[in-house]
């Protein structure tokens, strides 16, 4: 290739010596010994202070050239149809929704970027599970871009896994079964498609992140024994305007530090957002790029497909990449929305050289010519270079036009992503580009389209998706429940502890600590930290159990002679995530799901700042929950008076508020170990024994105090929500008081239960009668309360009644109740307090302050003395 002459370039002559050289070096010794020069004179040019570094970009072509892509192992024109049938589809189910209900909204633009993408991989790499028996292969994890969920519902439809009335019911989730239907779901929600979607990727971001821990928990699992993993992948197939979410690449070290090449991303770079192009005075895929491989990722660049191949062998003065490199994406993007006359004129009519590679091809065939992501030879080559790829996670930056096919109404518009609506002659454009089997009749009324069973596309699908396992997305749930060690093995110091001082945190560490050496249970539990360990006590377990490293441990650390030195393993069972709340819930969410995505059943306990949790990462939870997790979350220090010099951020009054929102959390803040053991057990059972979609938040202090024995019989009411604690019937010298007309009902639930108690003692004094209620879980009586109100509204002869209220029966007076949180969170229960008891709230509204805990209480009027005042208040009115 003739190089153009660089002005800068001081002596040309010298220059072509040079490159000559190298040349003759490539082609007499190969590119190995190539790469090692390069590197030797990159190192002299350090050496020297040169001031020089390779760019991260390389040319804005095909990474595979055409040498190596391979023979494409399919039928080309057979994926080709099926591949434009299923366009056809996707198209038909969300125009028609829209055009019966205007609100419903839906996207045709994204998968019309994406399908090739899609179905390259579900025809020739994307696989099933296979079953749990020994040798079989247990499926690769996919994570499919969130907007592009109307191609994988009509590719489920030719599969036979949703009926045309489940098409025809898209984000109709209430009012499909009248019609005999199943709703689909607006995007990926296994809570809502439990057999179908395994992966919610609807919120930006999360799916990308997710994906990443999912492939490193493949690892542990794969290092600790305790699954094969080996031959599995995760793909994850996001957008470019989706890697501006600080979760898509917030983890990408993490990624190449652990050596993921069981990792491969597509970003499909169709260069539009919402609104308009995603880098339009750049290039994202030239960004996209220097990011990944920065961060230590193989990259592949999909940019050119097959009928540019002879543009460039023709192009023998390097006009064409010029061109390329010198066209930013918001330009782009206009070339793709005009025809092939407008591309002809204003791109290949920028000068002599490129006309001249312009000329003999017709407008159409400009207009056809493909961008990589719409090439399934290119797509496939890629892809098999990404599954061959070895030591590193691997990213395709996948070039592509949004509304692809979609013509003058739809594609590269600057409103595409909106577009919901096809007219007739849109109709029409479609069929025709896409040469489907429809009359202009089925066209205009948008009927699906569905080959023989016997036909050759059909046939073809079948026996693909056969070789790979099955079809896919499916989400299974087949998994060996766990059998739970008796609560006295590990908790009973807790159940019976006798008035000794400790804080529930440090009561939690040393239930876990037995629950590990549990033979069944403790090999499944996975200990997770973001980066506290030693905060909360658990350096204990660094020896025990150890910390997981993918390399082990190459460093012998500062403490090695402590017992409580640190202990980095391969097989090692913690997973410490470094100051990274996002990266440790979203390795919590792989473990808490692994019963689903391998078969496996694994425990998670993962233990943070409760601040950090749904202040946070709610998001994150949020989808986890979606994904039906299976776990325990526990937010220690939690309470806006426990953590008292940290002040205004620090200091979580509103987790339990956030955690009431997600149905299948169940949230609890008990204030004593005791309590604590029985709500741990419980969920324990639940989640692995029972097998349950359920998770747990569970508040723990940092505080010490007296640690009371466990009630007899209040295992029932811990778990209900509140049980009577004690009553105060007595004066503090034991006499009989005096026959008094005051009494008073106290709740308190965590860190504020102790002020409570101690403000009854106080009232008891002053020969008021009082009730205190333990507080375990204001959520939980919320939602009984509600429950027995709609079985109400129903009209059910027996609704039932509210716990909280069968426990309130027995006390008499005023309510007061008095939590570390906002008022918002005991303020919930006020419509089951029985008619005609006053209920007063007490909490921590407004922004934390540093100071000392009992000054805190004080301030926010939750400490004993500021509890005693409103009971004096309530009785005095």
């Amino acid at each position: 290739m003739l190089q153009a002459p660089d002005p800068l370039d001081a002596d040309p002559e010298e220059t072509a010596e040079w490159r000559e050289a190298f040349l003759a070096l490539v082609a007499t010794q190969g590119p190995e010994r190539a790469r090692h020069m390069l590197q030797e004179l990159a190192r002299l040019a350090r050496s020297q202070r040169v001031g020089w570094q390779p760019g991260w970009n390389t040319p804005y072509v095909n990474t595979v050239g055409v040498a190596e892509q391979g023979v494409f192992p399919g039928d080309l024109a057979i994926e080709e149809r099926l591949g434009s049938i299923i366009r056809w589809n996707a198209l038909a189910m969300v125009v028609r929704a829209n055009q019966a209900y205007g609100e419903l909204g839906g996207h045709i633009a994204s998968y019309a970027s994406a399908a090739d993408l899609f179905e390259s991989g579900f025809n020739h790499f994307f696989r099933a599970r296979e079953g749990l028996g020994e040798g079989q292969h247990r499926g690769d994890l996919v994570f499919f871009q969130p907007h592009s969920a109307p191609g994988v519902y009509a590719r489920a439809f030719l599969e036979g896994k949703l009926s045309e009335q489940d098409l025809m019911h898209f984000r109709q989730e209430l009012t499909a079964p009248a019609a005999g239907a199943r709703g689909l779901s607006s995007y990926p929600h296994p809570w809502l498609m439990p057999d179908f979607w395994q992966f919610p990727t609807g919120s930006m971001g999360i799916g990308p992140i997710s994906s990443i821990y999912h492939a490193r928990f493949m690892r542990y699992l794969t290092h600790r024994n305790l699954l094969d993993c080996g031959g599995r992948k995760v793909w994850g197939v996001f957008g470019d305007g989706e890697m501006d979410e600080p979760e898509s690449t917030s983890a990408l070290t993490l990624a190449s530090r652990e050596g993921l090449d069981n990792l491969v991303w597509v970003v499909n770079c169709n260069l539009q957002r919402l609104d308009g192009p995603v880098r339009g005075n750049g290039r994202i895929i030239d960004e996209l790029e220097r990011l990944f491989a920065g961060a230590g990722w193989n990259v592949i660049k999909l940019v050119w497909g097959s009928d540019w191949d002879g543009l460039f062998a023709r192009d023998l003065t390097g006009a064409l990449a010029r061109a390329l490199e010198g066209t930013v994406d918001g330009q782009m993007q206009t070339f793709a929305a005009k025809d092939g006359r407008f591309n002809r004129d204003n791109f290949f009519g920028q000068n002599p050289e490129l006309a001249a590679l312009a000329q003999g091809m017709t407008d159409e065939q400009i207009d056809r010519l493909k961008r990589g992501g719409h090439d399934l030879v290119k797509i496939h080559a890629a892809y098999a270079a990404a599954s061959a790829h070895k030591g590193q996670p691997t990213v395709i930056l996948a070039h592509t036009k949004k509304g692809y096919g979609m013509g003058t109404s739809g594609q590269g518009k600057m409103t595409t992503h909106s577009q919901k609506k096809l007219d007739g002659a849109d109709l029409i454009e479609f069929r025709n580009r896409f040469n489907l089997p429809l009359s202009d009749e089925q066209a205009t009324s948008l009927a699906f389209y569905k080959p023989a069973e016997d036909s050759a596309e059909m046939q073809y699908l079948r026996s693909h998706r056969q070789q790979l396992g099955g079809y896919l997305p499916r989400r299974e749930t087949a998994c060996e429940a766990l059998p739970v060690p008796p609560i006295a093995s590990y908790a009973q110091f807790a159940l019976q502890a006798a008035g000794k001082e400790m804080s529930t945190t440090m009561a939690f560490v040393r239930m876990l600590t037995g629950l590990l050496k549990d033979a069944t249970l403790g090999p499944r539990i996975v200990p997770i930290v973001a980066d506290e360990a030693r905060t909360f006590g658990m350096a204990n377990l660094f020896k025990q159990i150890g910390i997981y490293s993918s390399v082990g441990q190459r460093y012998a650390p500062e403490d090695i002679g402590s017992v409580l030195a640190y202990r980095e393993a391969l097989d090692g069972q913690i997973l410490e995530e470094g100051i990274s709340e996002a990266g440790a819930i979203a390795s919590w969410t792989a473990a808490a799901t692994s019963y689903s995505v391998h078969g496996l059943a694994m425990l998670p306990f993962y233990i943070y700042y409760s601040m950090f949790g749904f202040q946070r990462v709610g998001d994150a939870i949020w989808a986890a929950a979606d994904q039906r997790a299976r776990g325990f979350l526990l937010g220690a220090t939690s309470g806006r008076t426990t953590l008292g010099g940290e002040g205004l951020q620090h200091q979580d009054g509103t987790s339990h508020l956030v955690a009431a929102t997600i149905p299948n959390c169940k949230a609890y803040d008990p204030a004593y170990a005791g309590e604590m053991a029985v709500i741990v057990d419980a969920g324990m059972r639940e989640m692995v024994t029972e097998q349950r979609d359920v998770f747990y938040y569970v508040t723990l202090m940092n505080e010490n105090y007296a640690q009371p024995d466990l009630p007899e019989g209040a295992a029932e009411g811990v778990l209900r929500g509140c049980y009577i604690f004690n009553s105060w019937k007595r004066l503090s010298d034991k006499r009989e008081r005096p026959i008094s007309s005051k009494e008073i009902t106290l709740l308190g639930s965590g860190a504020i239960l102790t002020e409570v108690v101690k403000a009854a003692e106080l009232l008891a004094a002053e020969g008021i009668e009082v009730t205190v209620l333990s507080v375990t879980s204001w959520s939980e009586l919320a939602r009984d309360g509600q429950a027995c109100e709609r079985r109400a509204l129903a009209g059910e002869a027996e609704p039932g009644v509210p716990w909280l209220t069968q426990q309130l029966a027995a006390t008499s007076g005023p309510v007061i109740a008095a939590t570390d949180y906002v008022r918002a969170v005991p303020e919930s229960v006020r419509g089951i307090v029985p008619p005609g008891r006053r209920y007063l709230t007490l909490g921590t509204d407004g922004f934390g302050r540093s100071d000392t805990r009992a000054a805190l209480r004080s301030y926010f009027g939750v400490d004993a003395a500021s509890i005693v005042r409103a009971a004096l208040g309530c009785l005095a009115r």
